[in-house]
Formats: C-alpha cells, sequence, structure tokens
C-alpha cells in the first residue's frame, strides 16, 4: 500500500515541470499570478486584523471594573459592525477616491462601495493590483481599529447610544477623509509623508478621537481626589492579557498586509521582514516596560507590560519594513518606555483614559511616526507636519461632535448608574451575576 502511494507521488512529481511550462505558456500568467497572490495577501491580513477587535474587546472587558464588562463588550460588538457598515456606504470611497476627488487631495467622492460580478474572468480584472473586495475587507479592519481605541478610554462612564452615534461619524467620515490625505494619493502622500501600516493614520488617529471624548467627557467618579489619583483596578487581568496576546497575533496581519504585493520574490520576503520586526518591537516593548516599573514601583507593573507591548507596536507601524532586527528592538523599547511615563502623565492633567489607550496609541504613535526618517526615505519634518494635520483635523472635528453630543442628547451617565454600573444602567444585565454587588 505504501509503495503504491509512493508511486502515485512520483508520477505526480515527473508531471510537475509539464505543468509549470504550461502555465509560464498561458496568456496573462505573470500578471495573474501576483494579482491572485496579492488578493490573497489581503483576506488573509485582513482576517487575522478581525481578530484584533477581539483583542480590545478582551484587553477592554478585563481593565474595567466587573460592573462594566458587559457594557465594554457590547461596545466593541456594535462598533466594529458599524464601521463596516459605514465604510461601505460612504468610507471607503471616501479614502480612496481615486480620481473623483470632490476637492482634489483633499476630499474624495460619496459613493457606496462596488465589487466585482460574480465569476471574474481574467480578461475582465484589474490585474495590476488586487481584487476590489478584498482591498476594501483589508482596509475596513483599519477603520474599525481606529474607533476601538476610542472605547477603551471612554470606558465605564460613557452613555451607549451617543458612543455608537460618534462611532457613525468616526468610521463614516472622520477617518476616512483624514486616511485619504496620506494612503488616498492626497495632499500629504505628495509631500512626501511616510507612514507603511498607520502609526499616525490609524493609531495616533484614533488616540486624538479618544483624548477629545475624555476631555468632554470628564474623569470617572473617584479617580482623581485630594490632589491624589486613586487607583481603580480592572476585573480580570488573564482577560486583559489574552487580548493583548490576540492584538499581538493580529498585529501580523495589520503590518504584513500593509506590504500591499505578495506576487514576488521581493515582495513575499519583504513582508516576513515585516513579521519578524513586528514581533521584534513588541516583545522590546513590554521588557522595557517590565523593567521600567520595576525601577520606578519595586515591582514590575503587568499592565504597564501589556500596554509596553502594544507601544512597541504601535511604534513599529509606521515603518515596519525598513529597520533592522536591531532596530525594531530599540523603536520598540522606546515605546515601552514611554507609556510607562506618558499614563501618569495624564492623569496629572486629570485626563482619564481608563486602558491607556491615548498613551500607546497616540503619544507612542508619534514616537513611531517621527522616527521613520532613522531608516527609511523620509524627512523629520514632513513626518512632524503628517502627524499635526491628520491628528489635529481628528481632534478638532472629534471635539465639535463631542460638544454637540454633550449638547444635543447628553454623553454621560448619571451618577448614580455610574456608581451602580453601566451594565446595570445601561444594559439591564451583567457579566458576572454570581457575584453579589459588595
Amino acid at each position: 500500500m505504501k509503495f503504491t502511494k509512493l508511486l502515485s507521488v512520483g508520477a505526480a512529481l515527473t508531471l510537475l515541470p509539464t505543468f509549470a511550462l504550461a502555465q509560464d505558456a498561458a496568456p496573462g500568467f505573470d500578471e495573474i499570478g501576483p494579482y491572485i497572490m496579492t488578493t490573497l495577501l489581503f483576506l488573509v491580513g485582513g482576517f487575522l486584523v478581525f481578530w484584533m477587535a477581539a483583542g480590545f474587546a478582551m484587553l477592554e472587558a478585563g481593565l474595567v471594573r466587573s460592573k462594566n464588562v458587559t457594557t465594554q463588550l457590547t461596545k466593541n460588538i456594535a462598533l466594529y459592525s458599524l464601521s463596516a457598515i459605514m465604510y461601505w456606504l460612504v468610507g471607503f470611497n471616501l479614502m480612496y477616491p481615486g480620481d473623483a476627488w470632490i476637492v482634489p487631495g483633499w476630499f474624495g467622492t460619496f459613493a457606496p462601495t462596488s465589487l466585482e460580478p460574480v465569476g471574474l474572468a481574467a480578461g475582465d480584472a484589474a490585474l495590476d493590483y488586487a481584487s476590489v473586495a478584498s482591498d476594501f475587507f483589508f482596509q475596513l479592519m483599519f477603520c474599525a481599529t481606529t474607533a476601538s481605541i476610542v472605547s477603551g478610554t471612554l470606558a465605564e462612564r460613557i452613555k451607549l447610544w451617543p458612543f455608537l452615534i460618534f462611532v457613525v461619524i468616526l468610521t463614516g467620515l472622520i477617518y476616512p477623509i483624514g486616511a485619504s490625505w496620506q494612503w488616498g494619493g492626497g495632499w500629504l502622500s505628495e509631500m512626501g509623508f511616510y507612514d507603511f501600516a498607520g502609526s499616525t493614520v490609524v493609531h495616533a488617529a484614533g488616540g486624538f478621537a479618544a483624548l477629545a471624548g475624555a476631555i468632554i467627557l470628564g474623569a470617572r467618579i473617584g479617580k482623581y481626589k485630594d490632589g491624589q489619583v486613586i487607583p481603580m483596578p480592572g476585573s480580570n487581568l488573564a482577560l486583559a492579557t489574552l487580548g493583548t496576546f490576540i492584538l499581538w497575533l493580529g498585529w501580523f496581519g495589520f503590518n504584513g498586509g500593509s506590504q500591499l504585493a505578495a506576487g514576488t520574490v521581493g515582495d513575499i520576503t519583504d513582508v516576513g521582514r515585516i513579521f519578524a520586526n513586528t514581533n521584534m518591537a513588541a516583545a522590546s516593548g513590554a521588557i522595557a516596560a517590565l523593567i521600567m516599573t520595576n525601577v520606578m514601583y519595586r515591582k514590575p507593573d503587568l499592565t504597564m507590560v501589556l500596554n509596553g507591548a502594544l507601544a512597541g507596536l504601535v511604534s513599529i507601524t509606521a515603518s515596519p519594513l525598513e529597520p533592522s532586527l536591531f532596530g525594531a528592538l530599540w523603536i520598540g523599547a522606546v515605546g515601552g518606555i514611554i507609556v510607562v511615563f506618558a499614563v501618569p502623565f495624564l492623569d496629572k492633567l486629570k485626563i482619564d483614559d481608563v486602558v491607556g489607550a491615548i498613551s500607546v496609541h497616540m503619544i507612542a504613535g508619534f514616537w513611531g511616526t517621527i522616527v521613520v526618517p532613522v531608516y527609511a526615505d523620509a524627512s523629520f519634518v514632513t513626518q512632524f507636519i503628517g502627524f499635526i494635520a491628520i491628528g489635529g483635523f481628528t481632534f478638532v472635528v472629534s471635539l465639535v461632535v463631542w460638544i454637540i453630543l454633550k449638547g444635543v442628547m447628553g454623553i454621560r451617565v448619571s451618577e448614580q448608574a455610574e456608581l451602580d454600573g453601566l451594565d446595570v444602567s445601561e444594559l439591564g444585565m451583567e457579566a458576572y451575576p454570581e457575584f453579589a454587588k459588595g
């Protein structure tokens, strides 16, 4: 039996050269191969980044108090779903208008996303890139990630429906417009701004939107008292750690897929290089935070170590291809150190960020953006302009939206509802109903 199988395998192997020759001789094979491989890269990268939605949900569920867990989980599944709808409805074409800019380089076009027809023939496909469906799916994940960043910062005191209305505006308008300036071929791209996978375009933008919300919303009751910062420990550090590992995994798709090509030896080798650098930056960010918290507080702080890993990931995202492994190590390590100082600094300013998202995504995002010219072809001035442009636009528009929402319908739950927990007041259900209330 085994001998027969070996003969079959051997016979098949003898046919491989003939098959390869036939494929090489087929019209358009050189174009079809890259199209297929790049489409596959987008699909695989896209579902890895989708898994980051689970990571954000678990991280936030672990870092909020038990009385608010169900609300955070509801926000996370709702924000992803709203992002998918809004990005289809207007976001994708606002971000990638092609030749259909309303204001060239600044403002795209309003149109729902259309996919290729069923059973598309090779002769009818735009073989210079990838399928529209795969590109739309991949880019949607970045849009949803931006909204996820806001969710954790504003936890434990924001009403559900005003938050979701903000998500609609952020994912349908604010994020796509800012991102179009760089990735859509807009004015920042023409200037030479470099942001490979989104340290500024995605992460800092989400951080600025969160900062605007935190300023308008205010701090949680009892967080700052008599000049002291009162710790409010999360409910489940096991979930928070799981969420961090899931985000770490998803980041390989986030950065690796941003190569935007997989049809050549060079492209797929670069994807592997991106994976390795991404992993190194996360690892060094975690270790840097581990050591730094031990030095500062005489004991390591797990929540800071988790955020250190995430800050390392954000830091390398602007340029995950060009650095060496050592370059990725020190870039990520600086990101991890930044978070250890940024979190208490924001507390001194009485900006209440429940999960540390502003420090991780906005401040480490600035570091990742500004360090790009050390290894990549970019200028420090242009990098700074790009960060300020996208960050400033996102912050100002988000601030206006939050102010309007606050004036029209209110964005904060009542004091009693906050004390009781948002799970009971907003949803009428609890994540851990078997535990008695203290």
